[in-house]
Protein backbone atom coordinates (compact mmCIF):
# COMPACT_ATOMS: atom_id res chain seq x y z
CA UNK A 1 0.00 0.00 0.00
CA UNK A 2 1.44 3.49 -1.08
CA UNK A 3 1.54 6.61 1.01
CA UNK A 4 -1.50 7.84 -0.88
CA UNK A 5 -3.55 4.76 -0.43
CA UNK A 6 -2.67 4.72 3.57
CA UNK A 7 -4.47 8.15 3.30
CA UNK A 8 -7.07 6.98 1.12
CA UNK A 9 -8.10 3.96 3.09
CA UNK A 10 -7.98 5.98 6.11
CA UNK A 11 -10.57 8.24 4.47
CA UNK A 12 -12.39 5.07 4.21
CA UNK A 13 -12.28 4.20 8.11
CA UNK A 14 -13.13 7.01 9.04
CA UNK A 15 -16.28 7.47 7.04
CA UNK A 16 -17.37 3.95 8.31
CA UNK A 17 -16.85 5.01 11.91
CA UNK A 18 -14.09 2.81 12.45
CA UNK A 19 -11.00 3.22 14.62
CA UNK A 20 -7.59 3.21 13.23
CA UNK A 21 -4.07 4.48 14.36
CA UNK A 22 -1.77 6.66 11.70
CA UNK A 23 1.82 6.07 12.18
CA UNK A 24 4.04 8.21 10.11
CA UNK A 25 7.86 8.16 10.20
CA UNK A 26 9.32 11.38 11.32
CA UNK A 27 13.24 11.14 11.38
CA UNK A 28 15.08 8.47 10.20
CA UNK A 29 18.62 7.84 10.72
CA UNK A 30 20.86 5.33 8.34
CA UNK A 31 20.95 2.81 7.65
CA UNK A 32 17.10 1.87 7.58
CA UNK A 33 14.65 1.14 5.05
CA UNK A 34 12.25 3.21 5.62
CA UNK A 35 12.59 7.12 4.95
CA UNK A 36 10.45 10.34 6.13
CA UNK A 37 6.89 10.83 5.14
CA UNK A 38 6.38 6.95 4.67
CA UNK A 39 3.57 5.89 6.26
CA UNK A 40 0.60 2.72 7.40
CA UNK A 41 -2.07 1.97 9.08
CA UNK A 42 -3.11 0.00 12.14
CA UNK A 43 -6.02 -1.47 12.79
CA UNK A 44 -7.25 -2.85 16.31
CA UNK A 45 -6.78 -6.36 15.34
CA UNK A 46 -3.19 -5.66 14.86
CA UNK A 47 -3.17 -5.38 11.22
CA UNK A 48 -0.60 -3.32 9.80
CA UNK A 49 -0.78 -1.36 6.01
CA UNK A 50 1.31 0.26 4.67
CA UNK A 51 5.29 0.66 5.45
CA UNK A 52 7.43 2.09 8.47
CA UNK A 53 10.16 -0.25 7.67
CA UNK A 54 10.55 -3.78 7.81
CA UNK A 55 10.83 -6.61 10.56
CA UNK A 56 12.77 -4.24 13.18
CA UNK A 57 10.02 -1.60 13.32
CA UNK A 58 6.91 -2.97 12.19
CA UNK A 59 6.01 -4.82 15.92
CA UNK A 60 7.18 -2.40 17.80
CA UNK A 61 5.04 0.37 15.81
CA UNK A 62 1.90 -2.24 16.24
CA UNK A 63 2.21 -2.75 19.81
CA UNK A 64 2.64 0.96 20.36
CA UNK A 65 -0.46 2.02 17.64
CA UNK A 66 -2.85 -0.48 19.59
CA UNK A 67 -1.80 1.03 23.07
CA UNK A 68 -2.37 4.37 21.62
CA UNK A 69 -6.25 3.39 20.10
CA UNK A 70 -6.59 1.70 23.14
CA UNK A 71 -5.47 5.35 25.63
CA UNK A 72 -6.45 7.56 23.20
CA UNK A 73 -3.35 9.22 22.84
CA UNK A 74 -0.63 9.73 20.08
CA UNK A 75 2.61 8.95 21.27
CA UNK A 76 6.35 9.24 19.05
CA UNK A 77 8.61 6.68 19.19
CA UNK A 78 12.33 6.13 18.94
CA UNK A 79 13.33 3.35 17.67
CA UNK A 80 16.92 2.10 17.38
CA UNK A 81 19.26 0.02 19.32
CA UNK A 82 20.51 0.43 22.72
CA UNK A 83 21.23 3.68 24.00
CA UNK A 84 20.56 5.51 20.99
CA UNK A 85 17.41 6.72 22.55
CA UNK A 86 19.35 8.39 25.27
CA UNK A 87 18.39 11.85 26.07
CA UNK A 88 15.55 12.02 24.56
CA UNK A 89 12.44 13.66 26.03
CA UNK A 90 9.89 12.60 28.48
CA UNK A 91 7.05 11.80 26.38
CA UNK A 92 9.10 10.15 23.60
CA UNK A 93 8.68 6.24 23.57
CA UNK A 94 12.10 4.90 23.74
CA UNK A 95 12.30 1.03 22.21
CA UNK A 96 15.18 -1.15 21.69
CA UNK A 97 15.25 -2.66 17.93
CA UNK A 98 16.43 -6.23 18.31
CA UNK A 99 17.82 -6.12 14.43
CA UNK A 100 21.50 -6.08 13.50
CA UNK A 101 20.81 -2.38 11.94
CA UNK A 102 22.52 0.24 13.86
CA UNK A 103 19.69 2.17 12.23
CA UNK A 104 17.18 4.61 13.91
CA UNK A 105 13.52 5.32 13.33
CA UNK A 106 11.37 8.13 14.78
CA UNK A 107 7.50 6.91 14.02
CA UNK A 108 4.33 9.77 15.05
CA UNK A 109 1.54 7.14 15.86
CA UNK A 110 -1.57 9.32 15.78
CA UNK A 111 -5.15 7.55 16.80
CA UNK A 112 -7.85 8.41 15.24
CA UNK A 113 -11.30 7.03 17.02
CA UNK A 114 -14.68 7.44 16.21
CA UNK A 115 -17.06 9.75 17.89
CA UNK A 116 -19.97 8.24 19.57
CA UNK A 117 -22.91 7.82 17.30
CA UNK A 118 -26.09 9.78 17.46
CA UNK A 119 -29.82 9.36 15.93
CA UNK A 120 -31.91 11.59 15.37
CA UNK A 121 -34.76 10.94 14.65
CA UNK A 122 -37.41 13.73 13.18
CA UNK A 123 -37.14 15.61 10.80
CA UNK A 124 -38.32 19.12 12.28
CA UNK A 125 -36.03 22.03 12.86
CA UNK A 126 -35.32 21.10 16.17
CA UNK A 127 -33.79 17.69 15.11
CA UNK A 128 -32.28 19.03 11.65
CA UNK A 129 -30.21 21.65 13.86
CA UNK A 130 -28.98 19.22 16.31
CA UNK A 131 -28.17 16.70 13.59
CA UNK A 132 -25.97 20.14 12.35
CA UNK A 133 -24.53 21.17 15.49
CA UNK A 134 -23.47 17.55 16.63
CA UNK A 135 -21.61 16.98 13.69
CA UNK A 136 -19.60 19.83 14.71
CA UNK A 137 -18.52 19.14 17.80
CA UNK A 138 -17.73 15.47 16.52
CA UNK A 139 -20.34 13.19 16.88
CA UNK A 140 -21.84 10.86 14.31
CA UNK A 141 -25.69 11.23 12.91
CA UNK A 142 -27.82 9.17 11.70
CA UNK A 143 -31.62 9.67 10.73
CA UNK A 144 -32.82 6.42 11.84
CA UNK A 145 -31.98 3.28 14.27
CA UNK A 146 -29.53 0.80 12.49
CA UNK A 147 -29.27 -2.54 13.91
CA UNK A 148 -26.69 -3.57 12.50
CA UNK A 149 -25.00 0.05 14.04
CA UNK A 150 -26.70 0.82 17.69
CA UNK A 151 -26.13 4.02 18.63
CA UNK A 152 -24.87 5.36 21.53
CA UNK A 153 -28.08 8.04 21.58
CA UNK A 154 -31.06 8.88 20.45
CA UNK A 155 -33.01 11.84 20.46
CA UNK A 156 -36.63 11.52 19.13
CA UNK A 157 -37.94 15.07 17.51
CA UNK A 158 -41.07 13.96 15.72
CA UNK A 159 -43.11 16.14 17.06
CA UNK A 160 -46.11 14.04 17.90
CA UNK A 161 -45.46 11.88 14.60
CA UNK A 162 -44.71 8.63 15.75
CA UNK A 163 -43.07 9.38 19.26
CA UNK A 164 -44.40 6.43 20.89
CA UNK A 165 -43.01 3.99 18.70
CA UNK A 166 -39.27 5.87 17.92
CA UNK A 167 -39.28 5.69 21.93
CA UNK A 168 -40.11 2.36 22.02
CA UNK A 169 -37.51 1.29 19.20
CA UNK A 170 -34.64 3.01 21.00
CA UNK A 171 -35.04 1.70 24.47
CA UNK A 172 -35.78 -1.65 22.90
CA UNK A 173 -32.15 -1.35 21.24
CA UNK A 174 -31.02 -0.45 24.93
CA UNK A 175 -29.37 2.59 23.81
CA UNK A 176 -27.38 4.84 26.80
CA UNK A 177 -29.08 8.44 26.14
CA UNK A 178 -32.66 8.45 24.65
CA UNK A 179 -34.58 11.86 24.66
CA UNK A 180 -37.68 13.39 23.62
CA UNK A 181 -38.16 16.51 22.38
CA UNK A 182 -41.48 17.69 24.04
CA UNK A 183 -43.27 19.55 26.24
CA UNK A 184 -44.11 17.95 29.91
CA UNK A 185 -47.86 17.29 29.22
CA UNK A 186 -47.16 15.75 25.90
CA UNK A 187 -44.20 13.42 26.92
CA UNK A 188 -46.41 12.46 29.88
CA UNK A 189 -49.16 11.46 27.09
CA UNK A 190 -46.23 9.54 25.79
CA UNK A 191 -45.25 7.56 28.64
CA UNK A 192 -48.67 6.56 29.41
CA UNK A 193 -48.98 5.24 25.75
CA UNK A 194 -46.23 3.40 26.09
CA UNK A 195 -47.20 2.05 29.95
CA UNK A 196 -50.36 0.63 28.21
CA UNK A 197 -48.25 -1.04 25.46
CA UNK A 198 -46.17 -2.84 28.20
CA UNK A 199 -42.62 -1.04 28.14
CA UNK A 200 -41.52 -1.22 31.79
CA UNK A 201 -41.50 1.73 34.26
CA UNK A 202 -37.81 1.17 34.76
CA UNK A 203 -37.20 1.36 31.17
CA UNK A 204 -39.47 4.95 30.82
CA UNK A 205 -37.12 6.18 33.62
CA UNK A 206 -34.70 5.77 31.16
CA UNK A 207 -36.47 8.97 28.87
CA UNK A 208 -34.76 12.29 29.06
CA UNK A 209 -37.73 14.79 28.88
CA UNK A 210 -37.91 17.59 27.84
CA UNK A 211 -34.41 16.66 26.26
CA UNK A 212 -32.09 19.08 27.18
CA UNK A 213 -31.27 21.81 29.34
CA UNK A 214 -33.98 23.87 30.89
CA UNK A 215 -33.91 26.99 29.02
CA UNK A 216 -37.55 28.17 29.75
CA UNK A 217 -39.43 29.29 26.50
CA UNK A 218 -37.32 28.48 23.44
CA UNK A 219 -37.21 28.87 19.48
CA UNK A 220 -36.52 24.80 17.90
CA UNK A 221 -32.91 26.25 17.43
CA UNK A 222 -32.35 27.02 21.34
CA UNK A 223 -33.98 23.44 21.96
CA UNK A 224 -31.10 22.17 19.56
CA UNK A 225 -28.56 23.54 21.28
CA UNK A 226 -29.93 22.69 24.81
CA UNK A 227 -30.28 18.80 24.16
CA UNK A 228 -26.48 19.54 22.56
CA UNK A 229 -24.99 20.58 25.97
CA UNK A 230 -26.99 17.82 27.63
CA UNK A 231 -25.32 14.71 25.35
CA UNK A 232 -22.36 16.60 25.55
CA UNK A 233 -22.66 16.51 29.51
CA UNK A 234 -23.57 12.91 29.38
CA UNK A 235 -20.44 11.90 26.76
CA UNK A 236 -18.28 13.42 29.36
CA UNK A 237 -19.79 11.77 32.53
CA UNK A 238 -21.11 14.97 34.25
CA UNK A 239 -24.55 14.10 34.81
CA UNK A 240 -23.73 11.05 36.61
CA UNK A 241 -25.28 8.38 34.18
CA UNK A 242 -23.76 4.83 34.71
CA UNK A 243 -24.61 4.27 31.14
CA UNK A 244 -22.65 7.27 29.55
CA UNK A 245 -20.20 7.36 27.50
CA UNK A 246 -17.50 8.04 30.55
CA UNK A 247 -18.09 3.87 30.92
CA UNK A 248 -18.73 3.07 27.47
CA UNK A 249 -15.58 4.92 25.42
CA UNK A 250 -14.77 3.95 21.67
CA UNK A 251 -11.06 3.49 22.52
CA UNK A 252 -10.28 -0.24 22.55
CA UNK A 253 -9.31 -2.28 25.83
CA UNK A 254 -5.58 -2.50 26.58
CA UNK A 255 -3.96 -4.69 24.50
CA UNK A 256 -2.70 -8.26 25.17
CA UNK A 257 0.71 -8.67 24.90
CA UNK A 258 3.09 -11.27 25.30
CA UNK A 259 7.42 -11.56 25.14
CA UNK A 260 9.12 -12.83 22.61
CA UNK A 261 11.15 -15.71 23.73
CA UNK A 262 13.57 -15.77 21.11
CA UNK A 263 14.92 -12.00 21.26
CA UNK A 264 12.93 -10.72 24.58
CA UNK A 265 11.19 -7.82 22.86
CA UNK A 266 7.44 -7.21 24.13
CA UNK A 267 4.81 -7.81 21.36
CA UNK A 268 1.18 -7.17 21.08
CA UNK A 269 -0.52 -10.41 20.80
CA UNK A 270 -3.11 -9.73 18.09
CA UNK A 271 -1.51 -9.70 14.46
CA UNK A 272 1.39 -11.71 16.06
CA UNK A 273 3.11 -14.46 14.57
CA UNK A 274 2.69 -17.70 17.05
CA UNK A 275 3.71 -21.13 17.25
CA UNK A 276 2.76 -24.25 19.69
CA UNK A 277 4.14 -26.01 22.20
CA UNK A 278 3.13 -28.63 24.71
CA UNK A 279 -0.03 -26.56 24.54
CA UNK A 280 0.92 -23.37 25.08
CA UNK A 281 0.89 -20.46 22.14
CA UNK A 282 4.29 -18.56 22.35
CA UNK A 283 4.17 -15.14 20.14
CA UNK A 284 6.69 -13.54 18.24
CA UNK A 285 8.09 -10.20 16.27
CA UNK A 286 8.68 -11.67 13.57
CA UNK A 287 8.50 -15.04 11.29
CA UNK A 288 12.15 -15.07 12.19
CA UNK A 289 12.31 -15.61 15.48
CA UNK A 290 9.31 -17.50 15.31
CA UNK A 291 11.26 -20.05 12.54
CA UNK A 292 14.47 -19.73 15.05
CA UNK A 293 12.12 -21.31 17.99
CA UNK A 294 10.66 -23.66 15.78
CA UNK A 295 14.37 -24.88 14.89
CA UNK A 296 16.06 -24.99 17.99
CA UNK A 297 12.80 -26.15 20.24
CA UNK A 298 12.78 -23.14 21.78
CA UNK A 299 16.94 -22.73 23.18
Amino acid sequence: MTRSEVLVEAGRLASEGRPYALATVVRVVRPASTRRGDRALVTPDGTLAGWVGGACSEPIVVREALRSLADGEPRLVHIGPAGSGAGAPDDVVVAESRCASEGVVEVLIEPELPGPLLAVLGEGVAGRTLAQLARIVGWRVADQLDPDAAPDAVVVATMGHGDEDALASALKAGVGYVGLVASARRAAVVRDALRAQGVADDDLARVRSPAGRDLGPSTQEEIAVAVLAELVDWRHGLMGDPSGLAQNSAAAPAPAEAVDPVCGMTVAVAGAPTAVRDGVTWYFCSVGCRDHFERTGGT
